[in-house]
């Protein structure tokens, strides 16, 4: 082995960690829009990396997501069931706004004139009612073609059971029209719900070009400085990809850059001993979070896109681990409403212009600059001394707002930092106390550029278990790429009653979804004894309409054990979600889900040697003034955290620095080493 590296491309900053003969660097540099590709060779250049060297690359992006939401992707098509072209259109019922009696349902992504029919039908159970008819198959390709359309998804009824009809239909279109973008129903998604599907569908085809013109840019970019194997891409399921795979199927790429850290925060967790984990990623545009349980993480197929409480979104049934994301960062803007209220975010600052203290041009204050006025930031070692913030200017900029407001300049700034801590603590309460999880049983594990600077406040807030700074914690997405396996999710709509099915029934649904497994990952040249599976069903009680996943029990049971596990299992995590469980109701299994794991080869991580006295002083490298809320400005410990050794301890108030982030330890807080060089921040004794 000689060098392995992973980056993270941010809507601010691009992150790049990379080990080298066991030393794990790591460096940031600007994210570089719309040439992301730049930015990821800029970041290799500024570590002093020769790819030529390198024998593992794995890469993070929201280049997909990016295309969706600020909408760069391509005019797109559809062909549909004759009779279903307003599928989208009519979408569902469950309206978030429920007393707005003038709400609008998202306008579809394709437009109804660009929805076109084919006359084919299949029943419920896949058989073949009406076969398809492709004889207008041409008229539909001129259109498209007088349209301008540069992709088209296929979406048939009940294709999820047999794909036969859109198979045929993607041949035949291929052949009247090879140079189309094309991709159907069944190649992204083999459950039922016709509405999710083909919305799923229509967005797939609407990212392909640019995502895979993306792609192909930084496999060339990267080629050309010397890479000599093609780069892994980090997938929303929380393993990574070939590149040819994501290429095929770009929509799985659609929260690539967060979850990279949540699988971080996992293998961190397991090494530590500490599988109860809040994993909050604060970035310069977003702040993420997930609920790690028992060391595992959520994967769900509900994901929704752009969903708020007065929008519906667009759901994307592609497994997704489930991460709630929210506008605020370290770039998120402060600003006030008509009726003279403060807020913060989402709009965000970026990369450019920037927070104010960047310097160059922005005028809005943001998060950043709130936390550089407090004291929490250090003036004089601002994004690793890159930068020489433009004080003035910030003073400026939260006096603008002080005055609309008639207040201090110094309280608008903790009022952004308390407005954004609220928005941060809302989102974190989703994936616990909304999912049933009590955060007393759980750590904050917090990581990214922002990430350090607010988990102290959150922590206390949530009362949570304590909170953790992990190492590489403002790289940290990076870093969890190198922790990590390929991985590929396969679900299968297969419905039957729990009860009536024995263990050898079970298990044999399962058989097929294996062996395309085990095929896909022989075509990548993956040997068969490097390849896992894990077995899971989505079940529900007879007569309900969702599901819960519940993870396969040990097939070594017996028939009656086996049964009685998966059960109860079914039972208890429905109790979990629910709050309740009927213990004489039939359960039905919807779903099942293989998830296969590539194993790669991954550099562990090694312990730090411990510190000969084992005292902190030994890292303090000052004192200054910081500001933790409007009634409490105290002289505060300064630590550098590259010499916080091993089993050295010590009391709040403290500031701990680092290149990529800043830790906030508050008055009462706690602070112990752990042996990686991990910070273990105790919020009560």
């Amino acid at each position: 082995m000689t060098v392995r590296v992973a980056t993270d491309v941010g809507g601010t900053f691009t992150d790049l960690v990379y080990i080298d003969k066991g030393n794990v660097k790591a460096v940031k540099s600007d994210t570089t829009p719309p040439n992301f590709e730049q930015g990821v060779v800029n970041s290799a250049i500024k570590a002093d990396i020769n790819l030529s060297d390198v024998d593992f690359f794995a890469h993070g992006s929201t280049v997909v997501i990016n295309a969706i939401t600020e909408r760069k992707g391509v005019k797109t098509g559809l062909i549909t069931t004759k009779g279903f072209r307003d599928v989208l259109e009519i979408a569902r019922g469950n309206t978030p706004d429920i007393f707005n009696n003038t709400y609008k349902k998202p306008n579809p992504f394709v437009e109804r004139h660009l929805r076109l029919e084919i006359k084919e039908r299949l029943d419920y159970k896949g058989n073949v009612i009406t076969p398809v008819d492709l004889s207008n198959l041409q008229s539909l390709v001129d259109y498209f073609k007088s349209q301008d359309v540069q992709a088209i998804g296929i979406c048939f009824l009940h294709a999820y059971l047999n794909p036969e009809h859109e198979i045929k239909t993607i041949a035949a279109l291929k052949s009247l029209w090879p140079e189309v973008n094309v991709i159907a129903s069944h190649e992204i998604s083999a459950e039922w719900r016709e509405y999710e599907r083909t919305s799923t569908t229509v967005l797939s085809a609407y990212v392909l070009p640019p995502a895979q013109q993306y792609l192909d840019k930084l496999k060339s970019k990267l080629r050309t400085y010397g890479l000599k194997n093609d780069p892994f891409i980090m997938q929303s399921n929380g393993g990574i990809a070939t590149l040819q795979s994501a290429r095929d199927n770009p929509i799985t790429l659609v929260e690539s850059g967060p979850v990279g850290g949540i699988l971080g925060a996992a293998a961190y967790g397991a090494v530590i001993g500490d599988g109860n984990i809040m994993a909050l990623d604060i970035g310069g545009t977003t702040a993420k979070c997930s609920l790690i349980h028992n060391g595992k993480t959520r994967i769900t197929t509900e994901y929704v896109l752009e969903k708020t409480a007065k929008k519906a979104g667009y759901p994307i049934k592609t497994p997704v681990i489930d991460i709630v994301e929210i506008g605020n960062g370290g770039g998120s803007i402060a600003w006030i409403d008509a009726a003279n209220s403060l807020h913060v975010g989402p709009q965000s600052a970026g990369s450019t212009p920037g927070p104010v203290a960047y310097g160059r041009g922005g005028t809005a204050p943001t998060t950043t600059d709130a936390n550089l006025i407090t004291g929490r930031i250090n003036s004089d070692n601002f994004a690793g001394g890159e930068i020489h913030p433009d004080l003035s200017a910030v003073e400026a900029s939260f006096l603008t707002l002080a005055n609309k407001l008639n207040v201090e300049a110094m309280d608008v700034a903790h009022g952004v930092l308390d407005i954004a801590n609220s928005n941060m603590v809302n989102a974190l309460k989703l994936i616990s106390v909304n999912r049933g999880y009590d955060p007393r049983d759980f750590s904050l594990m917090a990581f990214g550029g922002g990430g350090a600077l607010h988990a102290t406040a959150l922590g206390r807030e949530l009362n949570a278990r304590k909170v953790i700074i992990p190492p590489f914690a403002g790289v940290f997405s990076a870093w969890g790429m190198l922790m990590i396996d390929l991985r590929r999710d396969y679900i299968q709509t297969h419905r039957f009653s729990l009860s009536e099915q024995s263990k050898a029934e079970v298990i044999s649904a399962f058989d097929g979804v294996i062996s395309k497994a085990n095929l896909d990952y022989k075509n990548d040249g993956m040997s068969q004894d490097k390849v896992k599976h894990e077995l899971y069903v989505d079940a529900r009680y007879s007569g309900q309409e969702h599901t819960v996943k519940i993870h396969v029990p040990d097939t070594e049971l017996d028939e009656h054990d086996f049964i009685e596990a998966l059960s109860e299992r079914f039972h208890q995590t429905h109790e979990q979600e629910y709050t309740f469980r009927l213990n004489d109701s039939k359960i039905e299994v919807v779903n099942i889900h293989l998830v296969a794991f590539g194993i790669l080869d991954k550099a562990e991580l090694e312990k730090l040697p411990k510190s000969k006295t084992a005292s902190a002083d030994d890292a303090l490298i000052g004192t200054r003034w910081v500001d933790f809320d409007n009634k409490t400005r105290l002289t505060t410990s300064i630590f550098d955290r590259e010499k916080l050794m091993p089993g050295m301890k010590f009391k709040g108030p403290a500031i701990i620095e680092e290149s990529t982030t800043t830790t906030v330890v508050l008055p009462d807080n706690r602070v112990e080493v752990d042996d990686f060089g991990g910070l273990h921040i105790y919020l009560r004794d």
